[in-house]
C-alpha cells in the first residue's frame, strides 16, 4: 500500500463502507419487526411462523460468524466483506420479492449469511487500516452507525410500511448495498489477509454450529424442563468444540486467544455479560410502557429512542478517549453506569415518573457507549493482523451469545411471575415485579461484567501490530 494520500484514500473508503455496512445490518433487524404484522396479513403466516421472520436471520448469522471470520483470514477480508454485501443486497432483493412465507423465511437465512460475512469482516477491514492510535475513534464511529440503524429502523420503517407495504422495508437495503459495493470497487484498494495456514476446519465448524444451533433452541423453550436438558447438552458440544480446536493444526478458533491472551478473554467475557444484561431490556420496557403503562407504539418509541440516541452520540468520543486511557478504565466506568441505571430499573412501578424513565434510560446509553467502543478496541488491539478477521467474528459472537442470554433470563422470570398468558389489567403487578427481579439479576451480572473488565490489565498493542 502507499502511504500518504493513497492511505488516508484507502482508510476512507474502508471508513465508508463498514460503516454504512453497521447501520444496514441494525436497522434491517428493527424495521422489520414493525413490518411483521403486515407481512403476516399478506402472506398469511401465524404467530408461530412469524417469529421466524425474525429468528431465521439471528440464527443464521449467529452460526456463520466465526467461519466467516475464519475465511476471511485464510482468503481475504474484502473479498469476504464484498461477497458478504452482495449475498445480502441479494438476499433483501429476494425479500421484497418473496411470495410465501417460506421463501421470504429462506431469503431471511440467505440475508443472515450475507450479514455475518460483513460483520465478520467489516471490523477487522477497519483495524487493518487504520493504526492503534486513530482506531479507538474509527471503531467509535462503528459502533455510533450500528446504534443508529437502532434508533432509526422503527422510524424510517414505519414510514416505509405505512406509505409503501412491508417489501420496501426489505427494498430499501439494495440501493444502499449496491452502493457499498460501488464504493469497495472504486475506493477500497488493496487486500487484508493472514499467511495460509491450513484447510479450513470443517469439522470444527460443523460441532460449532450445531452446538449453537441447539443453544438457542433450548433457550426459545425456557423454562421448560426440555429446554434446559437441549441448553446443557448445547453447552457440553461448546466443551467439545473447545477441545477439538485445541488439537487441531488450523482450527477454526484459535483457542489460545482465550487461554495466553488475557485482554483477549477477559474483554469478550465483559461484552458477554454486558449484552446478557443489557438486550432484554428495550424488549422488557416496551411492553411496560404499552401493556402496563398505555401507551401506544409510537409513543413507546419515543420514550425508548433515548437510549440509543445518547449511545450513538458518544460511541464516537469513548472510542476516541480509548486511544489515550487505558481501556479497562473507560469500559469498566461504562459497566459501572451500566449497573447503576439497571439498578435504579429494580424501582420500577406502575406510577414511575416518565422522566424517570427517560433519564434511566439515558444513563444507561452512556454507560453501554462508554463500554463498547473502548472494549472493542480492546479485543482488536490485543491480536496480530493474522487474527482480525476471528477477533471480529468473535466480537459479533459474543453479542449474539449475549442477546440470548439476556433474552432467556427474561423468558423464565417472566413464565414464573405471570406464565404464558396474555398481559391483563389483573396481572400487572405481577409483570412489574417480574421486570424488577429480572433487572435485579442483570445488575448483578454487570458486576461480574466490572470483575471481568477490570481483570484485563492494562492495554497491550499486540506486537506485530
Amino acid at each position: 500500500m502507499n502511504q500518504g494520500s493513497d492511505t488516508r484514500s484507502v482508510q476512507r473508503a474502508a471508513f465508508v463502507v463498514a460503516t454504512t455496512a453497521s447501520f444496514l445490518m441494525p436497522f434491517m433487524g428493527a424495521s422489520a419487526n414493525v413490518a411483521v404484522p403486515s407481512i403476516g396479513e399478506d402472506l398469511h403466516m401465524d404467530a408461530i411462523a412469524l417469529t421466524w421472520v425474525a429468528t431465521a436471520f439471528l440464527l443464521a448469522a449467529a452460526v456463520a460468524l466465526l467461519p466467516a471470520g475464519r475465511v476471511a483470514d485464510m482468503v481475504g477480508r474484502k473479498r469476504v466483506f464484498s461477497l458478504g454485501t452482495f449475498v445480502y443486497t441479494a438476499a433483501s432483493l429476494l425479500c421484497g420479492l418473496s411470495p410465501s412465507g417460506d421463501l421470504l423465511i429462506a431469503a431471511r437465512v440467505l440475508q443472515g449469511i450475507g450479514a455475518s460475512m460483513i460483520f465478520g469482516t467489516g471490523l477487522a477491514i477497519l483495524t487493518s487500516v487504520f493504526p492503534p492510535g486513530e482506531r479507538g475513534r474509527a471503531i467509535g464511529f462503528n459502533v455510533a452507525a450500528v446504534y443508529m440503524g437502532l434508533s432509526l429502523g422503527p422510524f424510517v420503517g414505519g414510514i416505509l410500511v405505512k406509505h409503501f407495504g412491508w417489501r420496501s422495508v426489505f427494498l430499501f437495503n439494495v440501493p444502499l448495498g449496491l452502493a457499498v459495493l460501488a464504493t469497495i470497487r472504486m475506493g477500497l484498494r488493496g487486500e487484508w489477509k493472514a499467511e495460509a495456514r491450513g484447510g479450513f476446519d470443517f469439522w470444527g465448524a460443523a460441532i460449532y454450529a450445531v452446538s449453537l444451533v441447539s443453544l438457542m433452541y433450548g433457550v426459545s423453550l425456557f423454562p421448560s424442563q426440555g429446554g434446559m436438558i437441549v441448553a446443557c447438552a448445547a453447552l457440553l458440544g461448546i466443551v467439545g468444540f473447545y477441545l477439538v480446536e485445541r488439537k487441531h493444526k488450523a482450527p477454526l478458533v484459535d483457542v489460545s486467544l482465550f487461554s495466553h491472551n488475557h485482554q483477549f478473554l477477559f474483554s469478550n467475557l465483559a461484552a458477554l455479560v454486558h449484552y446478557s444484561a443489557t438486550f432484554g431490556v428495550t424488549f422488557l420496557l416496551s411492553l411496560y410502557l404499552q401493556a402496563a403503562r398505555g401507551f401506544d407504539p409510537q409513543e413507546a418509541g419515543s420514550i425508548l429512542i433515548a437510549q440509543p440516541i445518547m449511545m450513538a452520540l458518544v460511541s464516537p468520543f469513548a472510542g476516541k478517549i480509548s486511544d489515550r486511557v487505558q481501556p479497562r478504565i473507560v469500559a469498566s466506568t461504562g459497566m459501572g453506569l451500566t449497573c447503576l441505571s439497571l439498578a435504579g430499573m429494580t424501582f420500577l412501578g406502575l406510577t414511575t415518573p416518565l422522566v424517570v424513565v427517560v433519564g434511566i434510560l439515558a444513563l444507561l446509553g452512556l454507560g453501554f457507549a462508554l463500554f463498547s467502543s473502548p472494549n472493542t478496541n480492546a479485543v482488536m488491539n490485543s491480536v496480530g493482523p493474522a487474527s482480525y478477521g476471528i477477533a471480529s467474528a468473535t466480537v459479533g459472537t459474543m453479542r449474539v451469545l449475549g442477546q440470548m442470554v439476556s433474552m432467556g433470563i427474561a423468558t423464565l422470570v417472566l413464565g414464573q411471575k405471570v406464565g404464558r398468558v396474555h398481559l391483563e389489567p389483573g396481572m400487572y403487578g405481577s409483570f412489574v415485579e417480574g421486570i424488577r427481579t429480572i433487572m435485579l439479576i442483570f445488575s448483578v451480572l454487570c458486576l461480574i461484567g466490572i470483575a471481568f473488565s477490570a481483570a484485563r490489565g492494562k492495554r497491550v498493542v499486540h506486537p506485530d501490530q
